[in-house]
């Protein structure tokens, strides 16, 4: 007799979860992706023919309906502090030699574990079932991102054991593999591409529609149970307790009885963490105990029973196979190392800047060497130097050329500067990067304007400089190879849009030198139009706070430039502003009078945007912390300027939290 659709739903959806628990978890499926797909595309029949029997934990669930516009605010429980940070095997001694003092008499043991390069999530469970995921936001309350949440295959949806509530914590994170294949992607949609997969993953849990978020294929690893009333007596047992509840958690971690052990278990992984198919920046060691982290207790920023040791930078060595040069928009030509692919800090690495003629000297790095590469900061790779012991014996050095690569204008050295200068103005090379500098996001912000288009333009001659894009026409656009009419409207729209850019991002993204977005917004506040800022002589310029003798020299005689000018004229008759905006005095503001520093990378923003913001609020933006410094806003990988700022004592906010006080939670990615 068939069972009825209650009790078919009642025993598929259970098998389902086994199924996807096995796979995504245990890695250890016991049926085939065909046999998966028929029993889910069976469930999903049912319960589009019986939505009243549809069950919260229905793997159906895992992909709802688009989230709303924001993401709502909610206070954590119990703070998720951070962890005091060390690179210094002694300190991880004087770390123990700490806790030793404060229990003198007690056994102590610890548990080692690897630090995911991920992003830090708690979920909270009611009778078994994932009701909230959060992220850490500024570790005192995050945003709910509970559809995005339950994306991620390794997260259950219902605990494989009763327990009325519980908090797990744990860190969101790329495998190597599906950050290769997101950037692929992006690539071939000519789309920027992530630096690193912990910046994907924070981009893609903050995506608005959990259909996308379920595509990056995230995973979990959890570290931490809090069940009010039974939790277990130690941290070991705890990690065990969440691997029975269904959760992934990393095997590589160890139960250390010595500080030597302990060290031991930092070195093998120092040196072995390339072989991890995801990224690792360290090792987190927690006494055991929980009592004893109790009487430990924690500082306002961090617990004292843990502590984290980063890794040093990530080195690799791999194949130089020839330099070449490229030209930016001011003419500079650097040179850039085309090299063998090679994994390294989370990323396949194929070129790296090599800076200058002198830099390349100084290591005398040649073709056909084999080099050192390192990532900076985890993100920018460079060559740090040359195994010479493996360099061929036919082996020159490579010779800077005089003339331009792609116009063969004479170069010209730099003398204030180690740049080396092509300095014909409508070198093809130099029109383009003015073009994608004119288009980017922090100036005129021309979305489809990519580097692709931009060559096409160039090449074909419809654009021969930035001035002519605003006499662009449809027929023309569309015309272009893999132009559909769609595309060619969206850019069509998207020049129009760009004439209501505000002057100071028209005077950015003009590409004169020195003149950065925030000195444009300088020049802008100071002299309020283009016309005014002519009439002034450099020395007046000069005098306005903040603005040297290189920025104002080069200003005035950009300005005095007939062919700028005309540029100018022809761009102010395509409809731009030139002038700035007459605003109201609106009263006092939510930053008036405060020094802000904008660290780190921001997800929701670019540095010059949050800058804007900063200004708009009354506040004023600068570059490094000091005593001065009213407040700082970090973003990932945060570094030094928050160190600093925590050592003074500065209000330090993460960037939902400084969202929320500028009024901008509601901005999406």
């Amino acid at each position: 007799m068939a069972k009825s659709p209650a009790a078919r739903i009642e025993a598929l959806v259970p098998e389902l979860n086994e199924h996807n628990y096995r796979y995504n978890v245990l890695g250890q499926p016991t049926i085939s992706d065909q046999e998966f797909d028929k029993l889910l595309h069976e469930l999903t029949n049912l319960e589009a023919a019986h939505p009243d029997l549809i069950r919260p934990d229905s793997p159906t669930q895992r992909v709802g309906s688009d989230l709303s516009k924001t993401f709502p605010t909610v206070v954590h429980d119990v703070p998720m502090l951070s962890l005091d940070n060390t690179y210094s095997e002694d300190e991880i001694r004087e770390f123990e030699t700490r806790i030793r003092r404060e229990l003198p008499d007690e056994k102590l043991r610890y548990v080692t574990e690897l630090k995911i390069d991920g992003v830090a999530l708690s979920l909270t469970y009611e009778n078994g079932l994932l009701v909230r995921g959060v992220t850490r936001g500024d570790g005192l309350q995050g945003e709910d991102i509970t559809p995005n949440v339950k994306t991620i295959q390794s997260i259950p949806i219902r605990l494989k054991e009763p327990i009325p509530y519980c908090e797990v914590r744990g860190e969101v994170y790329l495998h190597h593999d599906i950050f290769s294949a997101i950037n692929k992607d992006r690539e071939k949609e000519k789309e920027s591409l992530f630096a690193n997969p912990r910046n994907a993953t924070a981009g893609s849990l903050k995506l608005q529609d959990p259909r996308l978020v379920a595509k990056r294929r995230l995973s979990f690893f959890a570290y931490f149970l809090r069940a009010p009333g039974e939790s277990d007596p130690s941290h070991a047992e705890s990690l065990d307790r969440l691997e029975r509840l269904g959760f992934s958690v990393n095997p590589e971690r160890r139960l250390c009885n010595t500080i030597e052990d302990i060290v031991a278990y930092l070195q093998k992984w120092e040196k072995k963490r390339e072989t991890l198919p995801y990224n690792t920046d360290g090792t987190v060691i927690k006494l055991d105990a929980l009592d004893q982290q109790q009487k430990l207790g924690a500082t306002s920023k961090s617990p004292r029973w843990a502590i984290a040791f980063k890794f040093s930078a990530q080195q690799v060595q791999t194949k130089l196979h020839r330099i070449v040069l490229q030209v930016g928009r001011t003419g500079v030509v650097t040179p850039v190392a085309e090299l063998e692919p090679v994994f390294l800090a989370g990323s396949t690495v194929s070129r790296a800047t090599l800076h200058n003629a002198e830099e390349v000297e100084r290591k005398d790095i040649r073709a056909g060497d084999t080099v050192i590469l390192e990532k900076g900061g985890d993100v920018i790779p460079k060559v740090i130097s040359v195994v010479t012991a493996k360099r061929s014996k036919t082996s020159t050095p490579f010779e800077f050329p005089d003339t331009c690569p792609v116009c063969d204008t004479p170069l010209v050295k730099d003398e204030s500067e180690v740049a080396i200068r092509c300095t014909n103005s409508q070198c093809p090379a130099q029109v383009k990067a003015n073009i994608r500098h004119f288009a980017s996001r922090t100036a005129m912000d021309i979305e489809g304007l990519g580097i692709a288009l931009v060559d096409q333009l160039v090449d074909t001659g419809l654009v021969q400089g930035v001035g002519d894009l605003y006499s662009l026409d449809f027929e023309s656009v569309a015309a272009l190879e893999r132009m559909a009419e769609i595309s060619a409207q969206n850019l069509m729209d998207a020049l129009e849009a760009s004439k209501a850019q505000p002057f100071n991002r028209v005077l950015f993204a003009l590409g004169i030198r020195h003149i950065g977005a925030t000195v444009a917004r300088t020049l802008t506040d100071n002299f309020g139009s283009i016309d005014r800022l002519r009439e002034t002589s450099a020395e007046d310029i000069e005098a306005v706070h903040e603005i040297g003798a290189a920025i104002a020299e080069s200003i005035h005689a950009y300005l005095q430039d007939e062919t700028h000018w005309a540029l100018i004229e022809k761009l102010r008759t395509a409809g731009l502003t030139f002038e700035a905006e007459q605003k109201a005095d609106t009263g006092p503001r939510i930053l008036e009078g405060k020094t802000v520093v904008i660290t780190g990378s921001l997800t929701r923003w670019g540095r010059q945007q949050a800058q804007d913001l900063v200004r708009t609020h009354g506040g004023k933006p600068t570059s490094s912390v000091s005593k001065k410094t009213d407040l700082i806003v970090v973003g990932e990988n945060a570094g030094s300027k928050k160190d600093k700022a925590e050592q003074l004592g500065i209000e330090i906010l993460d960037e939902e939290a400084f969202a929320r006080l500028v009024g901008e939670a509601d901005t999406s990615l």
